[in-house]
């Protein structure tokens, strides 16, 4: 069933990639993401591109800041297929630098701003990195000669107290060259390389192509109706797959304006809506609850908010009900992907998310989707498998780890982890990763289930139920429940799950909290340290 048949998709067709894979391909596409951008400062050199804490860049000004720091560091040797890691905060220089490298064919490899020393290190070891761009701020985060050998420039951003690294400033790297060239690459070279929060084991570095975001971006402009003209707020981070592709690249292809949330507070969120007429979204459900807490989200103006993305997990029909009350006009949309996928491959189409706001929409165009068993066999419509994810927009590899590619991948489809349905009508259904599926006494329960219905409960704005080792059952259900200002009643909370799920899948114990639940770097809350709580 074509559900993008209202829209206006580009056209496509299939194609030979990466050496085995035949995939079908949005044609005509732009060739690199520095494409991307270039397509759009040619033809709205004056219009805002970068907005940060009231300052404006446009177009031409970007395009000029990212063609000086990419001179600057081509005369310090970065060439095409470096790699050069950027510890940048969300800040305007995270958007310069990144154009700046894909300028020259090398290769961006962002790092999250809250990843510690050793992890810093152990990414640039791992990709070889020739530089580093990092903020003043964080360098203390940034290894020594010793500890990064193959680094050879580190560039920061601001002013590092004494003589605590030896590095270049950014402003003298960027006016001491003269202008560089654009690089040809072919898409299928290496854009950027992300590093996936493994759960267990090193972090694995996903391989995304220029063929890859160009793909993420053209899906986003044609089934979200993105435009020229609108404006996005970063508020997440920058170095995640959402932020860089779902905002920057997305928002950079259309002609449109990234607006940048130096961190999420609900309150001020809001105001940057309102006072920037923020027409476009992408965060998590909790985001939205927290804004719908906030006191100033009834008297603010915010009829210029259109597009409400998210995803991450899903979203109660309680808080869809509440936004779309309050907000008429903002179009919710839910999406689903990873870093191996390049950010989308299900979007909801528009209109629809009331009415199937227990999925995550449907296949994108050039997306496919096959629910497989534990054998490998693909299952029939609405049967519950692991997703496996094939389309333009699925890295081709996992950086310098032929392990991890061998057993990721399967004729150029991704192994997603997690398990779903797709019905008869499209509809995608994600029920829980494989490894947080609980087993109660051979009774099966998707966590996902169980924390929908308890973030239904008023105040409630974010749940995680992990299973609590039982020497009878091998499991019961435990719920972790962040709600800082709503009664922290057991009873209560049991009686409402109750109402709605069966027996065996209502929370025996809880743990409420005043605290935010712990995230890793993606944004995805970490489980296993809640886990080791219980266990503690």
């Amino acid at each position: 069933m074509n559900h993008w048949h209202s829209y206006p998709v580009p056209t496509t067709r299939h194609e030979g990639l990466y050496g085995d894979r035949i995939v079908r391909c949005f044609s005509p596409r732009p060739g690199s993401v520095y494409a991307l951008f270039a397509n759009s400062a040619a033809q709205r050199a004056d219009a805002e591109a970068v907005v940060f804490e009231g300052n404006r860049w446009s177009y031409a000004q970007t395009q000029a800041q990212a063609a000086s720091i990419a001179a600057g560091l081509a005369a310090r040797g970065v060439a095409r297929g470096d790699r050069v890691a950027m510890l940048i905060d969300n800040r305007p220089e995270f958007v310069f630098v990144l154009l700046a490298i894909q300028r020259l064919g090398a290769v961006a490899v962002p790092i999250g701003v809250r990843e510690q020393r050793p992890g810093v290190a152990y990414v640039l070891g791992q990709c070889g990195a020739k530089a580093i761009v990092f903020d003043a701020a964080l360098s203390d985060r940034v290894p020594d000669a010793a500890e990064a050998p193959a680094v050879s420039l580190r560039v920061v951003i601001g002013d590092v107290a004494g003589d605590a690294i030896d590095a270049v400033s950014l402003a003298s790297l960027a006016t001491t060259a003269a202008d560089a060239p654009v690089t040809e690459i072919d898409e299928q070279d290496a854009a950027v390389i992300l590093y996936t929060s493994g759960t267990t084991g090193k972090p694995k570095g996903a391989v995304l192509t220029h063929l890859n975001v160009v793909h993420s971006a053209l899906h986003y402009e044609a089934c979200m109706g993105l435009r020229s003209g609108d404006r996005s707020a970063l508020a997440v981070p920058a170095s995640h797959v959402t932020g860089l592709i779902a905002t920057i690249a997305s928002m950079l292809y259309v002609g449109g304006t990234v607006v940048i949330v130096p961190a999420f507070k609900a309150a001020t969120f809001i105001d940057l809506i309102a006072t920037e007429r923020v027409t476009h979204t992408l965060m998590v459900p909790a985001m939205y609850k927290l804004c719908l807490l906030s006191p100033n989200f009834a008297d603010r103006d915010l009829s210029s908010w259109r597009l409400g993305g998210y995803g991450g997990a899903p979203m109660p029909i309680a808080t869809i009900d509440a936004l779309g009350q309050r907000l008429p006009q903002l179009t919710l949309l839910n999406a689903y992907g990873a870093t191996e996928t390049t950010s989308p491959v299900t979007m909801m189409p528009a209109g629809e998310t009331r009415g199937h706001a227990d999925t995550v929409g449907v296949a994108l165009p050039c997306a496919d989707i096959r629910v497989m068993d534990d054998d490998g066999h693909e299952l029939p419509p609405g049967e519950s498998g692991e997703l496996w994810i094939g389309g333009p927009m699925v890295v081709p590899r996992y950086w310098d780890n032929v392990e991890a590619t061998a057993s990721g991948f399967t004729a150029g489809y991704w192994h997603s982890g997690d398990l779903g349905s797709v019905d008869a009508q499209g509809y995608v259904r994600i029920f829980d990763r494989k490894k947080d599926m609980l087993n109660r006494g051979g009774f099966k329960i998707y966590s996902v289930e169980v924390e929908n219905t308890l973030m239904a409960l008023p105040g409630v704005v974010e749940a995680a139920i992990v299973g609590k080792p039982c020497p009878v059952l091998g499991e019961r259900v435990h719920a972790f429940i962040y709600a800082p200002d709503a009664p922290h009643d057991d009873a209560s909370a049991r009686q409402h799950c109750a109402a709605a799920l069966a027996d065996y899948k209502v929370p025996e114990s809880i743990t409420w909290t005043t605290a935010p639940l712990p995230r890793n770097a993606n944004g995805k809350v970490m489980k296993r340290l809640l886990r080791d709580a219980l266990a503690g």
